[in-house]
């Protein structure tokens, strides 16, 4: 037989279906409600405001130019910009490799630059510019001492400067360090030749494509050379020394030579 339940026996559990449903429905306007105010009082703070800006990388231009140009000022809105455009107008310089932008917490944003490194240098005036791996020039605003690298003279040709600066990559770091100066030298022969100074007094002869598959040897030769006596290594072909005395003697027995065929000249 049907079991039949009262009406009245049903209500209480109605009412407290119904309870339950409305203290539902109140919960979550509450959170929506509260929601919305801690969202408005957020924008509202100091909170959701830029505080901090950290930029890290920095080595050929200031940190403060970085951050002007990034358009980017304390108090504006962290929600306000977005990276990408950032990270364009500041990869927008000849130096810079790379840059990365990212929001830190509540209040701090964070710049990462990448700049190209510095090969060397080139001479205007008495002012040294610098030589980038790119083979881009930056210009200084005043004298730049040549700790890194050496200086470049001669290398107007970007083509030319670009293949020296591969060459200068594959060098050996503690080869780099002994070189002072490099300049281009082109003949009718080689479209490639340059004459490289050194820190050491020597001088060397070569070609910029075998440049620094010679010159890695560079430590070796010179242990075999009175440290004394200092000339020119021709490394164009093969590797031969001639002391500066050699070289001088040569170059005044035939200047006598011209001078002594110019008189008796008639």
């Amino acid at each position: 037989m049907e079991k039949i339940i009262d009406i009245e026996d049903r209500i209480p559990t109605l009412k407290e279906r119904r309870r339950r449903r409305t203290n539902k429905k109140f919960s979550i306007l509450l959170f929506l409600f509260v929601s919305t105010l801690l969202v408005v009082l957020y924008f509202q703070s100091s909170y959701s405001q830029v505080q901090t800006i950290e930029l890290t990388g920095a080595v050929l231009m200031p940190e403060e130019k970085y951050i002007e140009q990034s358009t980017l000022k304390l108090g504006d809105s962290m929600w306000g910009f977005r990276e990408k455009n950032i990270e364009k107008i500041i990869e927008q310089n000849e130096w810079v490799k790379s840059a990365k932008v990212t929001r830190n917490w509540l209040t701090e944003v964070h710049m990462q630059v990448e700049e190209y490194k510095q090969i060397g240098y080139v001479e205007d005036g008495e002012t040294l510019h610098i030589i980038l791996e790119n083979g881009k020039i930056i210009k200084t605003d005043g004298q730049v001492l040549p700790l890194d690298g050496p200086i470049f003279a001669g290398f107007d040709d970007e083509k030319i400067r670009l293949r020296l600066i591969k060459e200068l990559t594959d060098l050996h770091p503690e080869v780099l360090l002994t070189i002072s100066q490099i300049t281009y030298t082109p003949s009718e022969n080689d479209a490639y030749s340059i004459r490289v100074y050194m820190n050491d007094g020597n001088e060397i002869k070569a070609i910029i494509p075998s440049f620094s598959e010679k010159m890695n040897f560079y430590p070796s030769i010179v242990s075999q050379l009175d440290p004394d006596i200092k000339g020119i290594i021709d490394l164009e072909v093969g590797s031969f020394f001639q002391p500066y005395v050699e070289v001088y003697s040569e170059q005044t027995d035939e200047e006598a030579m011209e001078v002594e065929e110019e008189q008796q000249t008639p």
